[in-house]
């Protein structure tokens, strides 16, 4: 029964890992990480919650089939701000494979405490061994 389902997560991450992936690169405060977000369903849109980045910036890309979403947010208090938003049919615009992906690199600005977001995005296609 182990062998069973170890052999299961094997297969699990393996599709997982054969699926492709948005990246998405960013850099706030002199620190740049990369967010995965695996390709999911339309309907799942509005359950992603967005990614706090700093004390100010809300961040949340959205792969569907047909296209990547990306949304950006201030946070103010009186609630978040919508500052930036994009959208890239997929697969025909997201097949740019340029110094900064698909979306160019881009910077979004906190009008109020003058910070800024930098990002780039890039889709990771499986490789022809995981599959």
């Amino acid at each position: 029964m182990r062998r069973i389902v170890i052999l299961a997560c094997g297969l699990l991450i393996q599709s997982a890992q054969a699926a492709p992936q948005l990246l998405c690169h960013y850099s706030y405060g002199g620190e740049t990480k990369t967010l995965r977000t695996p390709r999911h369903d339309v309907t799942a849109r509005y359950e992603l919650e967005p990614l706090a980045i700093g004390s100010y910036f809300l961040f949340r890309p959205v792969f569907e089939p047909g296209a990547v979403k990306l949304y950006t947010w201030v946070d103010h208090p009186d609630g978040p701000a919508l500052v930036h938003q994009a959208t890239y049919p997929h697969p025909a615009a997201t097949r740019s494979r340029g110094q900064y992906g698909f979306t160019g690199e881009q910077r979004v600005y906190e009008p109020v405490r003058d910070s800024e977001l930098e990002y780039w995005c890039e889709i990771q296609q499986p490789r022809e061994g995981s599959r």
